[in-house]
């Protein structure tokens, strides 16, 4: 029989070479981002223990947090359950007497608890005879009582909270706490005063005994109403300051001749633009036709026709002699693009000796150095491609132009890369950028983290467009929903079937659809049923999604690559497998992939287990509610907003973007009023008093404003 063979241990990293001579602590608090006295003092305590007084037992309520202090009467050691040791510790206050049990213990903690030696324990005060607290905090009783609460910070393993603790308070005492608010502005909406940034921190730090708690622990405290307005103004601030400095900037003014591109795709193509794409489109115009860059976002409900607008935008930009880029984040997104916009402008573009590039990391060498070419000689007047499009070696002849669609699922240095690749940049020429989501944004949202970007939104569908209904099913109900198909079918009608990606294993994710697929395939016999999934090659996706482009395959099995731009007129059926592992924009933008023909769509939603085992999360309940209950983007974002908080909402990949730690955006709107009245004052009247609060607060990380 085999040896089973021990696993190696890893080796700890071993720290970067300035970081050697420093102590465990020192690396931890790096890692945490403490490395100024400002920004110590910003790390503030998740919650308060009260050590401030010593309860006697005869006053103690039963499962309460109290502390005790006494005298040490008996200590001994027990083993229980036949293994575990325990530690017990009797200790009597004079009147009374309770029990200490440690499961985990030291010899030090022993020797702390020697019989006749004076302890104070904090803990929860359990019934029995005697009482009991489970592994309390217990130290000497050798000193007076503590005249503040005791913060608890957030910390880690490596940093003990003993160590933070003095490292925040000797921070404390040496930042720089003098106000960078103006006087006349020290004042919120309500017409409240606000208190000093000094006054508050150290209340926060070190609030006395009896400080609400209930108010610090639900941040209404007015110090934390003070530390909550510094925070959204050094926001608004920092995108304000960016808007002025781009303003700044030149840009080529893009404007379309008579009788050009735009005139001629808006003649050629097969319908109208609605009211709203007209409104956008004219916005969009009128910034091409400035000298500054555009920063602007286009946003628009699932299906609402933002892709006309862009290719109207290219258009603008293609009359005026220059070159235009479109980046999206998946290829099967950007040959989407690729398809539609081609169709609508290789052949205008034809007649003046021009083209559309394609670019794409999956491209065969040829095709990508044929399409470098073009790029490079300009006779590609437009490019449409994945990440690719900013790589090195991709150089434009005359960028002017830059449109990124679904914005968040870039990160902050790659929509940076797009803005520096026009070969104009030497000269302080930028390119106009145009950010497309199909998340629609609530208004809190856009008024804090969109600050510093013009925002087009098309409110309206085209018209023809029909509400997709939505149906919840109990995964008890899926076979019953896979034998339902084959009706949908028998009326040429296509499916989607979209199985959750799992993150953590890409095998499990794998499995996943491949078992999906042969379970609709068995119950389904003599029906094409297609597979796609994050492990196939970019030629062999492409592959499958022609096929059901083409109807050949009437259901397709998939994970959540098909959420954004895929567009088959004949899918009216979206089925969405364990639906509550998906966030509220997810199932909204798969919603958002049926009812583009002329039948009418539904969306089925299977939720939980199989077996019917486990329960729903609040939060799951109420993204269900809210999909069953509404097909308006705009109220599916405002919910969503309100359940997962600003930084989840826009997604990991903004790290680069200041989010707000402290303040909420649906609890502080009228504080985030008061930041947005406040900020320009300032930039106007008080300029130097604003660099100091954007550097206290933002610091370097505001030159990620520029994307």
């Amino acid at each position: 029989m085999p040896v089973p063979r021990t696993p190696r241990k890893k080796k700890a990293a071993a720290p970067a070479a300035g970081e050697a001579k420093l102590s465990a602590p020192q690396r931890a608090m790096r890692r945490l981002g403490l490395v100024r006295d400002i920004d110590l003092t910003l790390h503030l305590p998740l919650r308060y223990e009260d050590e401030t007084r010593v309860t006697p037992l005869a006053e103690a309520r039963m499962g309460e947090e109290v502390q005790i202090e006494g005298t040490v009467t008996r200590q001994e050691v027990k083993t229980l359950g036949g293994w575990r040791r325990n530690l017990l510790v009797t200790l009597a206050d004079g009147e009374r007497a309770c029990q200490l049990r440690f499961f985990n213990f030291y010899p030090s903690q022993q020797k702390q608890m020697a019989v006749g030696a004076r302890i104070r324990a904090r803990g929860v005060l359990h019934a029995g005879l005697p009482p009991t607290m489970a592994h309390p905090v217990g130290r000497a009783a050798d000193g007076a009582l503590p005249t503040a609460l005791t913060p608890v910070y957030p910390s880690t393993a490596q940093l003990p909270q003993a160590y933070l603790r003095r490292a925040v308070l000797g921070a404390l005492a040496r930042a720089d706490l003098s106000d960078t608010i103006p006087a006349e502005l020290l004042v919120n909406m309500e017409g409240e005063p606000l208190w000093s940034l000094h006054d508050a921190l150290h209340f926060l730090h070190q609030p006395p005994p009896g400080a609400p708690l209930l108010a610090l622990q639900e941040r209404t405290h007015p110090a934390w109403r003070r530390l909550k307005a510094e925070e959204l103004l050094a926001q608004q601030l920092s995108q304000a300051r960016a808007r002025r400095e781009r303003a700044l900037l030149r840009a080529p003014q893009l404007v379309a001749g008579e009788g050009g591109l735009v005139q001629q795709l808006l003649a050629a193509l097969p319908f109208t633009l609605t009211a709203a794409q007209q409104r956008v489109t004219d916005e969009i115009a009128a910034d091409l036709a400035r000298a500054r860059p555009m920063n602007r976002l286009l946003q628009g409900d699932v299906g609402s026709g933002k892709t006309v607008v862009a290719a109207l935008a290219a258009c603008t930009a293609i009359d005026a002699g220059w070159q235009c880029a479109l980046m999206a984040p998946t290829e099967i997104l950007a040959s989407q693009h690729f398809a539609r916009i081609s169709e609508w402008l290789a052949p205008l573009l034809a007649a003046r000796g021009q083209g559309v590039a394609w670019l794409t990391g999956s491209q065969k060498r040829s095709e990508r150095t044929a399409a470098l070419d073009a790029i490079a000689s300009g006779q590609a007047a437009l490019v449409i491609g994945t990440h690719a499009v900013i790589e090195q070696q991709v150089q434009f002849a005359r960028l002017a132009l830059a449109i990124i669609d679904e914005q968040h699922r870039f990160g902050v240095a790659q929509r940076l890369a797009l803005r520096q690749k026009s070969s104009e940049s030497s000269e302080n020429i930028e390119p106009h950028l145009l950010m497309m989501s199909a998340t629609p944004i609530p208004r809190t949202l856009a008024m804090s983290h969109f600050a510093d970007l013009d925002v087009s939104t098309i409110d309206a569908l085209p018209p023809g467009r029909k509400s997709v209904a939505t149906r919840l099913f109990d995964q008890q109900r899926r076979g019953e929903v896979i034998a339902r198909l084959a009706s949908h079918i028998a009326q040429g009608r296509q499916v989607y079937w979209v199985c959750p990606l799992i993150e953590e294993s890409e095998a499990l994710d794998l499995r996943n659809a491949t078992e999906t697929h042969a379970t609709i395939s068995a119950a389904l016999p003599g029906c094409g049923v297609g597979l796609l999934h994050s492990r196939m090659g970019a030629a062999d996706k492409r592959a499958v999604m022609q096929r059901f482009v083409r109807g050949e395959t009437p259901v397709l099995v998939s994970t959540t690559v098909i959420e954004v731009g895929v567009d088959v007129p004949a899918a009216s059926v979206m089925v969405i497998e364990h639906a509550e592992r998906f966030g509220l924009s997810q199932l909204h933008q798969l919603r958002g992939r049926v009812g583009r023909g002329a039948e009418a769509a539904v969306c089925i939603l299977l939720y939980g287990a199989p077996d019917g085992a486990g329960r729903l999360t609040d939060t799951a309940r109420e993204r269900l509610k809210t999909m069953r209950e509404s097909n308006d983007g705009f109220e599916i974002a405002r919910r969503d907003l309100a359940l997962r908080g600003p930084g989840e909402f826009l997604g990991a990949r903004q790290s680069g973007a200041a989010l707000l730690r402290f303040a909420d955006l649906n609890a502080d709107a009228p504080l985030l009023r008061w930041a947005h009245h406040a900020a320009p004052l300032m930039l106007e009247q008080w300029p130097d008093m604003a660099a100091r609060h954007i550097d206290r607060w933002i610091g370097a990380k505001a030159e990620y404003l520029k994307a």
